[in-house]
């Protein structure tokens, strides 16, 4: 593992020299990261005419997937991730106390006023297109390579950019397409369809699949292999309505390739704070944690991004501190009065280890908060609630429950009995039901950081850095169950769902899957893995171009999407914050509107696109349907070199 990082992190340090002065930097939430710059502002320098350069940029492309989870900037106003699962049915923002918490996204979402963790996604992503692009235009001048290798860097940086693009076209549409590194800054883009889109990076990844090599023949993990281009390929071939193909990818990927699930214990034990959170070892439990996740035993890692504690690679992914309750909240009481939850340092008298909660779950303050269907009626199939799904086990230690913590106060009458959200009468307990009273998934959440968890004299744990799945097998047979779906092969799919489940040790199987029974299941396997808008995006597009009906018996158009979408049917049926109008403490109403499953396109983008407008997507200012689009790729890309 820590060849993996002084390698990794040696190509990132050459390639920060060579990108410093014209990449945004992370340093800070900055005024001059939001004005307007053209997207094809890049000048490469000499550098990239050798070995080291193209290394260096291939290295900066595999960290800059990590920062989509990881990135500090955005840390006090949520990590970029969770804004994918805030325009979804399994989590809403929840900060409470800021003013501009972002719940109104019906009427605040536009091209103008775009929370910054919206226009990360954007801008970050062509950054990314830009690191592959740089490889992709210098690969053939560099001295020294046999034909395979230049073809490994190829299919890799394919693989970088179109994992970015399918991630644009589900959530932005109709984007520019940019191929290329231009001598001058182009400021004439126009968008390109996202059909053509779609069918030029499925044509990439076919490629790419051909060129890069397995893991099993490479000496590094964290760097894009032939499986994870394989599960790319997969879902663009589901993206371009190409089912068979995608079942013939999953198959190769399942029964040939090398990977298989974890289905017993493996690794090391983590659960240093048993004597307050003890964890029954299973499979779950250690599948998930970071110092498992990159080992050798574990065959179910595709592609992993390296971040590990108290290395030069390690970031600190504060999972806890965004993603966990506000426990220790004085809104939060027992009966008697007295404060819930405490905090306490081991030289306090009243610090008690089997109660030493801000150590052994973290100290949350609620970025983001799961919705009651995260929480409870996702987990519930053939009508019942299946006790025995390790995912959702508070008996095993992989879940918590408000209810499953106990007052800690020794002061309190009721110290050392559960938490509870209502006294004997009926009142509630807790002032702020967002932020601080919701149940979690531990064994997701839970990144330990020895810094602060290991100090006595340290209150707080917020979450270290740590190892993050990108891409493993479990996700290869929710993708090839939804592709027997569209086929009609209901037997098939539920087959594959569930060995997932069999995998959990569900007691409860389905025996006939719909499209919300593969996404139900995508949503309990993959939490903070998958990106959640962009997936439920794309399977409403798929869903419209299969005919199928979703669970409701509803079918779909695909160019009527921005007016009616399985995206939005599940935030009307699901959530139970934007489909009710639930307002928060200060007086702010949780909305969705139905064009919310395409983002804006940000207003700084198109003015600085002075050339060309760029398309606009329905419900947003500046929509207009005549603006032109190219409608093929080819198109595209042979206007990339006029500048005029």
């Amino acid at each position: 593992m820590k060849q993996i990082h002084n390698i990794i992190n040696n190509n990132l340090s050459i390639a920060l020299l060579i990108f410093a002065g014209f990449v945004t930097t992370f340093s800070g939430c900055k005024k001059e990261f939001l004005q307007p710059e053209p997207l094809s502002f890049f000048n490469p320098e000499e550098t990239f005419t050798t070995r080291g350069g193209l290394d260096a940029a291939l290295a900066i492309a595999d960290r800059h997937l990590r920062s989509y989870w990881t990135n500090s900037t955005y840390q006090d106003l949520g990590l970029p991730i969770s804004t994918e699962y805030m325009f979804s049915e399994m989590d809403v923002a929840s900060k409470t106390d800021d003013g501009a918490i972002f719940a109104d996204i019906a009427t605040r979402l536009t091209p103008t006023d775009m929370p910054e963790r919206v226009t990360y996604f954007w801008g970050e992503t062509y950054n990314g297109i830009k690191y592959a692009n740089t490889i992709l235009k210098y690969i053939d001048v560099v001295d020294g390579l046999d034909e395979t290798t230049r073809n490994q860097f190829r299919g890799r940086a394919l693989f970088h950019r179109s994992f970015r693009y399918l991630a644009l076209c589900f959530q932005f549409k109709d984007v520019p397409l940019i191929t290329k590194i231009v001598s001058s800054p182009k400021v004439n883009y126009r968008s390109t369809k996202r059909e053509a889109i779609l069918k030029k990076i499925t044509a990439d990844m076919e490629q790419a699949v051909q060129w890069v090599p397995d893991q099993k023949d490479m000496t590094l993990k964290g760097m894009v292999n032939k499986g994870a281009c394989r599960q790319l390929l997969i879902k663009c071939y589901l993206a371009t309505g190409q089912f068979d193909k995608a079942i013939e990818q999953a198959d190769l990927l399942i029964n040939n390739s090398g990977y298989s699930l974890m289905m017993n214990n493996f690794g090391d034990l983590i659960n240093p704070y048993s004597a307050t959170w003890p964890v029954t070892r299973n499979v779950i439990w250690d599948l998930h944690r970071p110092e498992n996740k990159s080992v050798g035993t574990n065959t179910e890692a595709i592609l992993i991004l390296p971040n590990r504690n108290n290395t030069d690679m390690g970031i600190k992914m504060n999972s806890m501190r965004n993603w966990l309750p506000y426990l220790d909240n004085i809104g939060l009481s027992s009966p008697d009065g007295k404060q819930a939850v405490r905090y306490y340092l081991a030289s306090n008298g009243s610090f008690r280890s089997q109660y030493d909660y801000v150590h052994a779950l973290g100290r949350g303050i609620a970025h983001i908060r799961p919705t009651y269907f995260a929480q409870k009626s996702l987990w519930y199939v053939n009508g019942v609630n299946d006790q025995g799904d390790l995912r959702h086990s508070t008996t095993a230690g992989n879940w918590v429950t408000m209810e499953s913590l106990k007052y800690n106060d020794p002061s309190s009458t009721f110290f050392g009995q559960n938490v509870r959200l209502r006294n004997a009468a009926g009142a509630l307990l807790c002032t702020d039901t967002i932020r601080s009273y919701f149940d979690w998934p531990q064994y997701k959440y839970y990144v330990e950081d020895p810094t602060e968890s290991q100090n006595p004299n340290e209150i707080n744990h917020r979450g270290g850095a740590g190892d993050w799945y990108f891409y493993r097998l479990a996700e290869a047979y929710l993708l090839r169950a939804e592709a027997k779906f569209y086929k009609g092969d209901i037997g098939g799919a539920t087959a594959d769902v569930n060995i997932i489940r069999t995998r959990a040790k569900c007691t409860q199987l389905y025996t006939a899957v719909t499209i919300g029974d593969i996404m139900n299941e995508r949503a309990r396997e993959l939490n903070m893995e998958e990106w959640r808008f962009t997936e439920l995006s794309r399977v409403s597009y798929v869903l419209a171009l299969s005919g199928k009906a979703d669970e409701w018996g509803n079918t779909y158009t695909v160019d009527n999407l921005s007016q009616n979408s399985y995206w939005y049917q599940r935030i009307q049926h699901y959530s139970d914050f934007y489909n009710k109008g639930k307002v928060t403490v200060k007086g702010r109403s949780y909305t969705m509107a139905p064009h919310n499953i395409n983002w804006p396109i940000p207003n700084g983008s198109i003015q600085s696109n002075g050339g060309a407008q760029l398309y606009q997507n329905p419900g947003y200012s500046g929509y207009n349907a005549a603006i032109p689009r190219w409608e093929t790729w080819e198109e595209a890309v042979a206007d990339e070199d006029k500048t005029q």
